[in-house]
């Protein structure tokens, strides 16, 4: 607009059209042309009323509205405001522009919105509308209009990332000149693909990440004009019609993350115009057909993450450049012969069978920058000449011998990956000083290499990544004196048994992010600092070592600090209220001691698990804090649990067990909306666990346990009825919900407490290895009253513990419904009547303990009731049948010294019901039966054979 000249002919500025005839502006384009400041309802563009084509895209009208004004110009046929900065609501004049051909209105980032109801009225009157764009306008007021697809002349429509939901009406695919739809980035958006007719015109389909689902229809071969389709990450389903690989004018295919089964037709190698086929993470298998190297002009093909079996092709497509066949289950070696490969930029061979030598031919391939060929079966590797290659992973395979310094000619390399080899000797870093620009090593897991050394006269490049993880290392390396730019260091998981020398604070000082020392030897400190010195220090793992003396401060940038399974004796320092960034502290398993700082109500995980810690519990959570896992439990802790604890609304794991707080029932606890593990057994509570004027539901808890406390009264029968978390027809809500504490739990390295079996005075324990399994232990209590009627409706129980109490009434039948069920103790109640025979159809049911209860009758015979001994019945007098000795219709004999035995056994192991399952749950019903065998055979040595610890790995 800087040539326009008032008093020259504006019909010749730039960006306008007039009529040459009338002379009349009908033409308006100021596209990307700098224009700032609001867009007023008074401005003269409205009164260039024979305006037709409207362009003032790519400005900044400094996020005013749309004026209502523009309805007045109602010979528009072309409106464009896209991506202007135009905010609030599209004003309902719009849909006065009956004339419209092109309408867009799309905007970045979410200004526009459409109010509830408007976006059927705002275009049902637009006949003519040919071109529809709404990309990133808040759409989410109401579903897709039914009426959008009455717009019979329109052939472009795009409404990317808008909050649509609802079900996508399918006539919309089937309007006569449609060309191209766009409904991407709608997560919510449902639907399926109709039947297509032969005269159908579309030629661009990009339906990804959305909800829509079903098959493909055999009628897809019809779109013959079709050249670009993609469905990535969405739930489309079986197998792809034969038909969509005779469409000759694809160019372009992609059907990433999908449940897509079935094999690729030899007919494939007829797409002459193909340049891309992406098919990843899917459920294809069969052989990569051979017809894939006729197609000339593909250039990137993936298959990665699927089922496909075979070896490598003998023939690729002359123009690839990328080609990733990883996570299959393709076999044999890679031709020797050299493919080519003039153009290949990545090559992704990762997670298959592959084996035997590398072909030095890969090194030498021209554009080649990233070779993957990671967790393979590779035994040599053959690097004759130099080559390109930036990225080169060779981890998880079966290379040996002393790492090849022939790496020493790949001078471009900036990351290297040998870790998960069987490499052997003495580790010469010098290798790797003639690759400057190398800046990621990962030699972990190689645990037969001896020593790393560096020769003097080598200087070594500048690490940023540096993973040396259990690679038998005994003592912290000296080249690290030089290394001042490190991100990420980890030297966890190997033998170093000395003190964390002074030097060694240095490494990285200004640099370093991550740093994991975990799972070693290290007793200490040379010189404890008053803090720690790495100034951006994000993540700190110590775990698992014989740390001895206090808990150190880490630096203020820190956000997770690890530390857990050490000697650390002491209080924490008042200097960790000052760590404004710290999000995550796990010191469990220490010696610690004093109270605990109400300042770590602010983090989002607090583990403190198993430290000598007194006093209360802290008012943790009065900040409306962001705390999601807080675990105080084995500690020494008293008083009351802290009502502030309501707060915390992001709650998902609270476990305050195995302490001496006194106090009763927090009813308080169920207005926590993502609560799904409360453990509070083992304190001194009281009371009864219901009030009248309670509603007593947990809506999203999984995992509760009151045992060993003073919990006394009867529990109404509808106590349960809200649990509905633990019934089969749970929401999607709650899915996602026990998804985000898996994820929540793993990142921030938390694990439920270990598990402690008590068996014949030996106490074992082992490490809890399982998914998160939906239980409910309310055993050593003083409950009485008949057991909840609602309780055997929860049809997801993995684990139901009610032993030790006061129960009385029937087990009724409708245990069967129990069908998930695992474990099962109502041992030491006076539970009366008959066991119900709805028992024989728990087919997963790994443990029962029925003893010292008043049950009568013969026990139900078959199913898993068959596989538990004497001790899952004894102490009822008026049982019979297997496994007891007393046959139904013999009266009763007394107690006599087998019993006393018996009931000496079973005292020592009702005890452990749920941890059983806890330790066989993730094997399934197999396991289960050993584990259950194996206690009740007093065989406990072989508990550790079956199940070690499990060694941590750090994240990368």
């Amino acid at each position: 607009m800087r040539n326009w000249k008032a008093g020259s002919d504006c019909c010749l500025w730039d960006g306008v059209a007039c009529n040459k005839a009338t002379g009349h502006v009908v033409s308006l384009d100021l596209s990307d042309s700098w224009l700032r400041g609001p867009l007023r309802s008074n401005s003269s563009l409205f009164s260039l009323v024979h305006l037709q084509k409207l362009n003032l895209a790519l400005n900044d009208f400094n996020s005013s509205p749309i004026p209502s004004e523009l309805g007045q110009l109602s010979r528009l046929t072309h409106l464009n405001l896209s991506h202007s900065s135009f905010h609030g609501d599209i004003p309902s004049e719009i849909s006065m522009l009956t004339n419209l051909m092109s309408l867009d209105l799309s905007c970045w980032p979410f200004g526009l919105y459409v109010r509830e109801g408007e976006l059927g009225r705002l275009i049902h009157n637009m006949t003519n509308l040919s071109i529809l764009y709404l990309d990133f306008v808040n759409l989410s007021s109401s579903p897709v209009p039914q009426s959008m697809a009455n717009l019979s002349s329109l052939t472009h429509l795009s409404v990317r990332n808008c909050y649509l939901y609802g079900e996508f009406p399918q006539n919309i695919f089937q309007l006569p000149n449609i060309q191209s739809i766009d409904l991407s980035h709608n997560i919510d958006l449902t639907g399926s693909l109709p039947e297509f007719n032969s005269s159908s015109h579309l030629k661009s389909l990009l339906i990804l990440r959305t909800s829509f689902s079903g098959k493909l229809p055999d009628s897809i071969g019809n779109l013959k004009s079709l050249n670009v389709l993609h469905l990535k990450v969405s739930s489309f389903s079986g197998t792809v019609p034969s038909s969509l690989w005779n469409l000759s004018e694809l160019v372009d295919v992609d059907l990433f993350h999908n449940h897509f089964t079935g094999q690729l037709p030899s007919t494939l190698g007829k797409l002459a115009k193909l340049t891309s086929l992406k098919l990843d993470d899917n459920e294809f298998s069969g052989q990569i057909p051979s017809s894939l190297g006729n197609l000339t002009k593909l250039t990137h093909f993936s298959i990665y993450y699927n089922s496909f079996q075979g070896k490598f092709p003998a023939k690729l497509p002359y123009l690839i450049q990328s080609l990733s066949l990883g996570y299959n289950k393709l076999t044999g070696s890679i031709p020797s012969h050299n493919l080519n490969l003039t153009f290949l930029q990545s090559l992704d061979l990762s997670n298959c069978f592959f084996s035997g030598v590398i072909p030095s031919y890969l090194f030498t391939v021209p554009s080649l920058q990233s070779l993957n060929l990671g967790h393979n079966q590779f035994t040599d590797l053959d690097i004759s000449n130099s080559s390109k290659i930036e990225i080169l992973s060779l981890g998880g395979n079966k290379l040996n011998g002393a790492i090849p310094s022939s790496i020493s000619k790949l001078q471009k390399l900036r990351q290297l990956f040998l870790d998960s080899n069987n490499f052997t000797g003495r580790v010469d870093f010098g290798i790797f000083s003639e690759l400057s620009n190398l800046h990621l090593l990962d030699l972990s897991y190689n645990s037969h290499l001896s020593q790393i050394s560096v020769d003097t006269n080598s200087t070594l490049p500048k690490f940023k990544l540096l993973f040396l993880t259990s690679c038998n290392i005994s003592e912290f390396p000296d080249f690290l004196k030089t290394q001042d730019e490190l991100v990420s260091l980890s030297l966890s998981g190997n033998r170093i048994d000395s003190l964390i020398p002074s030097w060694f604070f240095s490494v990285g000082r200004n640099t370093l992010q991550y740093l994991s020392l975990s799972e070693n030897l290290i007793s200490g400190w040379e010189e404890i600092p008053l803090t720690l010195p790495w100034k951006e220090l994000r993540s700190l793992h110590i775990r698992s070592n014989i740390m001895q003396g206090p808990l150190v401060v880490p630096p203020m940038s820190i956000q997770e600090f690890y530390i857990s399974n050490n000697s650390l004796t002491g209080e924490i320092d008042s200097l960790f209220c000052k760590l404004s960034n710290l999000e995550a502290l796990d010191a469990s398993r220490n010696h610690l001691s004093g109270t605990i700082p109400q300042c770590l109500g602010s983090l989002q995980m607090l583990n403190l698990r198993y430290n000598n810690f007194m006093g209360n519990i802290p008012q943790i959570c009065r900040d409306e804090s962001l705390m999601r896992i807080l675990d105080l439990s084995h500690n020494q802790l008293q008083g009351r649990i802290p009502r502030s604890l309501i707060k915390c609304k992001d709650l998902l794991v609270l476990n305050l067990g195995h302490n001496q707080i006194s106090d009763t029932f927090p009813f308080w606890l169920q207005s926590l909306p993502k609560l799904h593990i409360l453990i509070l057994g083992s304190n001194k509570l009281h009371g009864p666990i219901w009030h009248a004027h309670n509603s007593f539901s947990f809506l999203v808890l999984i995992i509760i346990d009151i045992s060993h406390n003073d919990f006394a009264g009867s529990i109404p029968s509808e106590y349960f009825r809200n649990w509905t978390s633990m019934t089969p027809d749970v929401s999607q809500k709650y899915k996602s919900g026990k998804r985000e504490v898996l994820s929540f739990m793993q990142a921030s390295w938390y694990k439920l407490d270990s598990v402690t079996v008590i068996n014949k005075g030996q106490q074992m324990e082992m490490i809890q290895n399982v998914d998160i399994f939906v239980s409910i232990d309310l055993s050593c209590n003083k409950f009485h009253g008949e057991i909840p009627s609602t309780i055997w409706e929860l049809q997801s129980l993995v684990m139901l513990n009610l032993s030790n109490n006061n129960f009385t009434g029937f087990i009724p039948s409708s245990i069967g419904n129990l069908r998930q069920l695992q474990s099962l103790d109502l041992s030491n109640n006076k539970l009366s009547g008959k066991i119900p025979q709805q028992l024989t159809s728990l087919t997963f049911l790994a443990y029962l303990n029925l003893s010292q209860n008043q049950l009568v009758g013969p026990i139900p015979q078959g199913g898993q009731v068959w596989t538990f001994q004497n001790s899952s019945f004894e102490g009822n007098l008026g049982l019979c049948d297997f496994p007891l000795s007393r046959k139904c219709g013999t009266p009763p004999s007394t107690s006599s010294a087998s019993d006393n035995h018996d009931s000496e056994k079973s005292d020592s192991i009702f005890d452990f019901g749920w941890k059983v399952v806890a330790v066989g749950y993730g094997c399934g019903l197999l396991v289960g039966l050993v584990i259950g065998h194996v206690f009740i055979s007093r065989r406990p040595n072989l508990i550790f054979k079956i199940f070690g610890l499990r060694v941590e790995r750090p994240p990368r």
